[in-house]
């Protein structure tokens, strides 16, 4: 890498050390950051223990925040120095130290403008994901159960936790439908992303002839909601069933005969556990899933609501398709909201959905429409 390049980096790492300054009120969070910590040295501070939790959470979500900034700021005024040093001095090994930081650095300030970007409302809430496949019998099973894989590899990657709730079979290959609950630091609005119909090309592995077939499958996220949130069921709308496990799954499902279904008779919707040991823990899943259901179901209805005040038909549906994923006549996964795409069709298989995901929330931003 040239010297020239280097300060080419360095000056477009400036600009958005500026653009992150502009967005940060410094002064506003060490005040805030202040008057926590002023409650939490009162003597009654512990008094309300959840309230406590809180306070002690959004201080060092605060605290986080302008660390994180600080020391962005700090690796890049020592990058630009070594610079200066490097134009002084030309030495071969300094140069190579400052490209490997370089490099280092660069990523880092992603990840700091990805924690920007995920502002939305739920972000930070856990996410819970399923996957039906379309119609096509063993082809789109066998499609299932690649994504199933696919968002597991990046939970794994991502140092979040991937629960199995339920895990249906296909009958000779793939999943009927799968769900899973994806825990830890920002998993709705990482995997928000998700949302909709994923199609699939590709000769099929079985298909005698060697045919090349196209699958769907619908993947559905919608944030867990905690306990802050307030759900009102009434006992009466509820059917519950209870019936043996399918023991399908693999290493990702426990075995067990308390499988527990619960049925919202007002909307249909469906819930179902069979992962955990007992069936008071399977069905304990299954109502929280249920009250995650409904509460994203009146979100849903406020949403349209107001885009039909603001006169708004662009909308992303359930049933919208996504992204692409071709495997035959050439390697291509694209996603069709923002224009990503890329030819590792085996990378993102593997996992690394993190470009399709930091693309989709910039595309998010420019829409001026966050969830």
């Amino acid at each position: 890498m040239e010297i020239s390049e280097i300060q080419s980096t360095l000056d477009e790492l400036q600009k958005r050390l500026a653009n992150f300054r502009g967005s940060l009120d410094l002064d506003a969070i060490d005040e805030s950051i202040a008057v926590n910590e002023g409650k939490m040295a009162a003597p009654d501070f512990w008094q309300d223990q959840d309230r406590a939790q809180e306070l002690i959470a959004e201080t060092n979500l605060l605290k986080e925040k302008r660390d994180s900034f600080l020391k962005l700021k700090s690796a890049y005024q020592d990058e630009a120095t070594a610079l200066e040093l490097l134009r002084e001095e030309n030495d071969q090994e300094l140069q190579t130290e400052i490209e490997k930081n370089l490099l280092e650095l660069q990523d880092e300030f992603r990840n700091y403008e990805l924690d920007l970007l995920l502002a939305g409302k739920y972000d930070s809430h856990n996410a819970l994901l399923e996957i039906h496949p379309g119609a096509g019998g063993t082809e789109a099973m066998d499609w299932g159960q690649m994504l199933f894989r696919m968002y597991n590899r990046y939970a794994d990657m991502s140092g979040l936790q991937f629960e199995v709730n339920n895990y249906e079979a296909g009958e000779e290959a793939g999943i009927k439908s799968v769900s899973v609950r994806i825990s830890g630091k920002n998993a709705y609005g990482l995997l928000k992303s998700e949302n909709g119909v994923h199609r699939l090309v590709r000769i099929s592995p079985f298909d005698a002839a060697k045919r090349r077939h196209t699958s769907f499958a619908s993947v559905e996220v919608i944030p867990e909601v905690d306990d802050s949130i307030q759900i009102d069921i009434d006992p009466k709308d509820l059917r519950i069933d209870v019936y043996r496990s399918s023991g399908a799954g693999g290493q990702h499902i426990n075995k067990t005969s308390s499988a527990v279904r619960i049925t919202h008779l007002p909307t249909g919707i469906v819930t179902t556990s069979q992962a955990q040991r007992s069936q008071l823990q399977n069905r304990e899943t299954a109502m929280n899933e249920l009250r995650a259901k409904l509460f994203h179901l009146e979100e849903e209805k406020k949403r349209k609501q107001k885009q039909a005040l603001k006169g708004d038909q662009m909308e992303i549906g359930w049933g919208s398709q996504i992204r692409s994923y071709v495997f035959h006549p050439y390697n291509l996964v694209k996603d069709l909201r923002t224009g990503y795409e890329t030819a590792d069709i085996n990378g993102v298989m593997d996992g690394k959905l993190q470009p399709f995901i930091y693309a989709y929330l910039q595309w998010l931003l420019s829409q001026e429409n966050p969830e």
